[in-house]
């Protein structure tokens, strides 16, 4: 895609289906005049009066202690330098969004019209009241380091200036565990920081209240080395002066143990990397481009730890380990301010983190087969669920030994389990679904590509890096379509069944196909026919190896396209029955429906089946099946045969896999709402647990359910994902959006490595 193409497709997703990313949602009910009189007037007059009496009560009667300001005046963007208020803005509310999903926690962004630091703080001032905590963004420095000072004394709310100390929290636990793997002590080591901004100065601070010493440091900036004999130092470069007899980075860095970069791309060499004393520790964070390239460097050096900022590296500096949940922390004990104490707890959490086992949903989400601490992994991964467990808490805690805390927490448990609930408001799923389809791309045949969407969906996964797109039909048309959305049509592989040029491939297949079928009343005539239908061309082509996937489904009913598939395909070892499922993202987290597609009235044996092929399936996605057996009854209350058939499926779920978490028959609300499954049947194997799967008995409940929550809750749907086939096909549900159908492609990629996967062990 071009440069205008991705312009392009930046300014519709800023603008459709409605401007910007950030919206309000009310929280309460809204549907009566009694409830408007609650919200408004005369009602709302009861929680202003205690507001009056006593501000703290504005934490209890308002959205205050869930809500930060993200604050800019647009002078220091990422990447764009001073753009000004309102140019700012989509990148204000672009944090806002990751507040939200990383940690639940609501942001109003505030774009401030001045340059002037008194006029700026006078404004954040002002604003305050509304606020239980105030992110400062993008402002430049030195005007940024007063600004914060200053608010931070003045009011009586957690502030922090991420661009400061976001990377400075995450680089410092990445140093602690680089050095701890060097043998290194962060007292003795030299440490060479090139850069001298807002970032570099305050991850320089932070590594000396960790120990690193004064003298041991050799700070950089545009100029040179910042010497103790150079003339009009800042304030805050003069701390970091060196009295050494140094003027380049290369002489810097000469047996140097740390390289911190935040500063331009390029400007360490090889040579300066191989200078440096054994075990080199390099933080590379520049970004888009490191100040050496990750592969140069660990080529140089064997023993180097190194640490980016780019995602398609080992040990991303992200700030997005940090600021959400520092915050969460600090506003759950309505902290007055987010101290030292504070930062450096969230810092050797962040540390203590990337030492324990890693859940097997990060190892699947990177593609690891198995995630450890060492040189490749010194700092936690984005997507690692436990964040939100571990950082807050270490937060919480710091702010009230430190004397900060307005609202001490005692039931520290209770406390885990309540910011685990706030993880279901967030899609991370399909995140860890395109991040895990990106480590090892395959070969993905789409059978409809001559449809616009279709190919809109192969053009995202070719650029995504999820997928190697293989475009079946009308070259022409294909092309032609292809211009239109700026699709490069070398980037994927355009293949007409039908044309001449084919021929040689197709009478391939036309021949394996009628020596399998040639006995169930095919004749070859019928397989020439049929290899000319690109279904069946695009399943031959899985067959024999030349694809590693198929999608179909987009413009033609689902039992049309199943058929060919399980002509040619046929079912995996061992399954006599298909199924398929959809997963669902609520808002109380990730959800897995079946039979949505493939079994009409399925018997007990059958959805004793159907479950546990649902069951295996959650697992590729890293997740532990939690499975309710959903019926119109509750344990046995219907003796009607609709009800029976549910529960001998359970009985016979609890007799083959006894570790299986899974009851029924169920209602569906007492499978979702736990304190009403304990308080009616605490016998229940699901008491205590999150269901995140359900097993439906027939085929209209499970379909009507799911595009009932796609529709009336807008909840994303990826899906029917066909469980029980020999190879990676799947289907499109008739007018897949494009989203969808780039989500199925990540799960065909997926399906497909764990199929290769299974293969090797066979061979094994």
């Amino acid at each position: 895609m071009s440069k205008d193409s991705k312009r392009r497709e930046a300014l519709i997703y800023h603008a459709k289906p409605k401007p910007g990313k950030i919206e309000v949602v009310p929280t309460k009910k809204y549907s009566t005049q009694r409830d408007l009189a609650l919200a408004y007037s005369p009602g709302v007059a009861a929680p202003c009066l205690e507001i009056q009496k006593d501000k703290d009560n504005a934490y209890k009667y308002t959205a205050k202690g869930n809500l930060v300001a993200v604050i800019s005046n647009g002078t220091a963007v990422l990447g764009l330098g001073d753009i000004g208020p309102e140019a700012s803005k989509p990148v204000m509310e672009g944090k806002g969004l990751l507040f939200k999903i990383f940690a639940d926690i609501d942001v109003f962004d505030i774009e401030v019209d001045t340059k002037d630091i008194d006029a700026f703080i006078a404004t954040v001032k002002n604003i305050a009241p509304t606020f239980g905590g105030i992110n400062l963004e993008d402002i430049k420095a030195p005007e940024a380091f007063e600004i914060e000072r200053r608010l931070k004394e003045e009011l009586d709310i957690p502030v922090m200036h991420d661009d400061q100390h976001g990377t400075a929290i995450i680089s410092a636990a990445a140093l602690l565990n680089a050095l701890e793997l060097a043998k290194k002590r962060i007292d003795k080591v030299k440490i060479v920081i090139s850069g001298a901004g807002a970032a570099a100065v305050s991850c320089t601070k932070l590594y000396k209240a960790f120990g690193a010493k004064a003298e041991n440091i050799v700070m950089l900036d545009s100029k040179g080395v910042i010497r103790a004999d150079r003339s009009n130092l800042s304030v805050e470069k003069l701390e970091f002066a060196t009295k050494r007899k140094i003027d380049t980075l290369q002489e810097a860095m000469k047996d140097a143990d740390v390289f911190v970069g935040l500063s331009i791309k390029d400007i360490v060499d090889v040579p300066m990397i191989k200078s440096m004393a054994k075990r080199p520790i390099v933080f590379a964070m520049a970004n888009p481009d490191p100040e050496i390239e990750y592969n140069l460097a660990v080529s140089a050096r064997k023993d180097i730890i190194m640490a980016t900022g780019r995602s398609d590296h080992p040990n991303q500096v992200n700030n997005v380990l940090g600021f959400p949940f520092i915050f969460r922390g600090a506003l759950d004990v309505r902290a007055t301010k987010i101290n030292e104490e504070m930062k450096m707890a969230a810092v050797k959490a962040l540390a203590k983190l990337a030492k324990d086992p890693v859940p097997e949903q990060v190892n699947i989400a990177y593609g690891e087969t198995k995630l450890q601490f060492g040189p490749e992994y010194i700092i936690p991964k984005p997507f690692d669920p436990r964040l939100i467990s571990r950082v807050p808490p270490a937060v919480a805690r710091a702010a009230m030994e430190s004397g900060v805390a307005r609202y001490p927490i005692t039931d520290w448990a209770r406390y885990e389990e309540e910011l685990m609930e706030r993880m279901g408001n967030d899609n991370k799923i399909s995140r860890l679904l395109m991040n895990r389809a990106k480590t090892d791309p395959k070969r993905i045949v789409y059978a409809e590509a001559d449809h616009l969407d279709v190919l809109k969906a192969a053009q995202i996964v070719q650029e995504e890096g999820i997928g190697i797109p293989i475009l079946l039909g009308n070259r022409k048309l294909i092309l032609e379509l292809m211009r239109e959305i700026d699709f490069d049509p070398s980037k994927a592989t355009i293949i007409d069944p039908q044309s001449k040029d084919e021929t040689a491939k197709r009478n391939i297949y036309v021949d394996a196909y009628w020596q399998t079928r040639a006995r169930n009343g095919i004749t070859k005539f019928d397989a020439e026919k049929l290899m000319r239908e690109r279904n069946y061309f695009g399943a031959m082509m899985v067959n024999e190896g030349d694809a590693d996937a198929l999608l179909s489904g987009y413009s033609r009913a689902y039992p049309t396209v199943v058929k060919p598939m399980l002509e040619l395909i046929g079912m995996a070892k061992g399954i006599d029955r298909i199924a398929a499922t959809n997963l669902m993202n609520t808002k109380r987290g990730p959800l897995f429906i079946s039979d949505t597609s493939i079994n009409i009235d399925p018997s007990a044996k059958d959805l004793a089946k159907i479950a546990l092929m649902t069951a295996r399936t959650v697992r590729l996605f890293g997740l532990e099946p939690v499975i309710g057996m959903i019926s119109y009854a509750n344990f046995g209350s219907s003796k009607h045969p609709n009800a029976k058939k549910v529960k001998e499926a359970v009985g016979l779920l609890h007799k083959a896999s006894p570790d299986l978490k899974v009851d029924g028959e169920l209602q569906i609300d007492f499978a979702l709402n736990n304190e009403m499954l304990q308080s009616k049947f605490p016998f229940s194997k699901l008491v205590g647990k999150k269901v995140n799967t359900l097993i439906y008995p027939n085929l209209e409940a499970a379909n009507g359910t799911y595009k009932l929550l796609k529709e009336l809750n807008k909840s994303d749907s990826i899906g029917p994902i066909l469980m029980g086939m020999k190879r990676p096909v799947h289907i499109f549900q008739l007018g897949a959006s494009v989203e969808e159908m780039v989500n199925m492609s990540a799960v065909a990629v997926i399906d497909a490595q764990e199929k290769e996967k299974r293969a090797g062990q066979v061979k094994k």
